[in-house]
């Protein structure tokens, strides 16, 4: 396979599968369309763990800001595959990444909606609600894990994910365990004890990925397709 067929955007990206990617922009664009004559100057865009409003922004802040990350964060879904090094791996997780990136995006849509719905006079329970949409996401990323294959931006990338493809391997199928099990505790704090869930929530999501990290290690230990960094040599 040339180079210039490995790199082929056309090969890495589907622009089929891009479609929901650009409906949820839309959607959040129109959103902020529809809500900005409504909008007062000050809009809520920040909350602390009790749920209390510590943060406001402008129109701009409140109703640009999200779309804008949203689109910025499309748009490099795209092209990192291009620069990777390790982009002849991408056709063999297309629809994890796929997926991956569609959620990402609608976890920053549904968001943006939580922050609009006050301009349409909807009463949002923010400690509730952000933990739900932070679990989900875990849940869907968590689902997805697993597919996923040695590459250089997306992953549990650790010094020995990336040096062994049995640690990497390893420790995405235990990942995606430890994150569907963060995802789904974090949905039951937030249905069943909202005031606690999105500590519950930030523990959960630090504690998958910490056992991760150590369990790449000790795969990576134990592990006969181990890799020196590249340019060196176990004699350099």
């Amino acid at each position: 396979m040339s180079e210039r067929t490995i790199s082929s955007p056309a090969r890495l990206v589907s622009p089929m599968t891009e479609l929901p990617s650009w409906a949820l922009l839309a959607i959040m664009y129109s959103a902020s369309a529809v809500a900005w004559p409504r909008a007062a100057q000050r809009i809520a865009v920040h909350w602390n763990i009790h749920g209390q409003i510590d943060g406001y922004g402008g129109r701009v802040t409140g109703l640009l800001v999200l779309p804008l990350v949203a689109t910025g964060l499309c748009l490099l879904f795209r092209w990192l595959p291009r620069i990777d090094p390790g982009r002849t791996n991408y056709p063999s997780f297309a629809r994890a990444h796929d997926v991956l990136r569609t959620a990402a995006l609608a976890f920053m849509a549904a968001l943006h909606l939580l922050i609009l719905a006050p301009v349409f006079g909807h009463r949002v329970r923010m400690t509730s609600a952000i933990p739900a949409l932070v679990g989900a996401l875990l849940v869907v990323i968590g689902a997805v894990m697993g597919k996923v294959r040695p590459n250089w931006f997306f992953g549990i990338r650790t010094p020995w994910t990336l040096s062994s493809k049995t640690a990497w391997i390893r420790t995405h199928r235990l990942g995606g365990w430890l994150f569907v099990a963060a995802g789904a505790l974090a949905l039951v704090t937030a249905a069943a004890v909202p005031r606690v869930a999105l500590v519950a929530t930030v523990a959960s999501a630090l504690g998958a990925a910490l056992v991760a990290v150590i369990y790449s290690y000790v795969v990576w230990r134990h592990a006969d397709d181990r890799l020196p960094p590249a340019g060196t040599s176990p004699a350099d």
